[in-house]
């Protein structure tokens, strides 16, 4: 398959995972009476991965996210020569949901930019007021969590055909922890989108949820090698 055709899987794959996880965080979290709350955030993120990982995972991989891609590249997993262009891919698709979101929710009258439009942050943009230091070491460490998941559940030596259900279910539990500390971000490009239409708190805040997501991922990738081996490149 072209690099071009595989970037293209991961940008669509990308714009479904942040219009699906964040649009169910800005749009039905908080819905007077019927609101899906942080369950309910955190399942549509899992379920976004697990159903882009049967629909493009033959294309692309599935990796919808800089922190994987490169913990892939750790991993033995990946080419590093293809890295830029997947990032690429990956941040356009997540900035072309974020502004598919925005126009969405604007259609409300009461919709504002400062609610964050799901929005990654720490300090008085963390949910529960978490502290920097509790987010970037959370991010760090769920992150890890994910690229051992992600490269156990693809391993040749792995059942077939279940990765995409483990690796949904660990971002939902991913969720699960951390909304009340992040608003989750694990995941670089799932912040960028966002961050670029709310600007001002969110963009200086971004750095974070780059370096800890990427940290986790190569942290992930090493641990998993040490444990497991090199497995054929997938």
């Amino acid at each position: 398959m072209s690099l071009s055709k595989r970037a293209l899987a991961e940008l669509i794959g990308t714009f479904w995972l942040v219009l699906g996880g964040c649009g169910a965080a800005v749009l039905a979290a908080g819905f007077p009476g019927f609101g899906i709350g942080f369950a309910g955030v955190a399942l549509a993120f899992g379920l976004t991965v697990l159903t882009m990982a049967y629909a493009i995972g033959h294309i692309s991989g599935a990796h919808l996210n800089p922190a994987v891609s490169i913990g892939l590249v750790v991993g033995g997993r990946f080419d590093a020569r293809d890295l830029p262009a997947y990032i690429i891919a990956q941040v356009v698709g997540a900035t072309l949901a974020a502004g598919v979101l925005y126009l969405v929710a604007s259609g409300n009258p009461d919709f504002s930019l400062a609610g964050g439009m799901a929005s990654n942050g720490y300090g008085e943009h963390s949910p529960g007021g978490y502290t920097l230091q509790a987010g970037f070491l959370l991010e760090v460490v769920l992150t890890a969590g994910f690229l051992i998941v992600i490269l156990g559940a693809t391993d040749k030596r792995a059942p077939a055909g279940f990765a995409p259900i483990a690796i949904g279910l660990a971002l939902t539990l991913i969720h699960l922890i951390s909304i009340p500390v992040t608003n989750t971000s694990v995941n670089p490009a799932r912040s960028t989108g966002p961050a670029l239409f709310v600007g001002d708190w969110a963009l200086s805040q971004l750095w974070m949820f780059w370096v800890a997501p990427i940290l986790g991922g190569i942290i992930g990738a090493i641990v998993y090698k040490a444990v497991a081996g090199n497995a054929d490149r997938t």
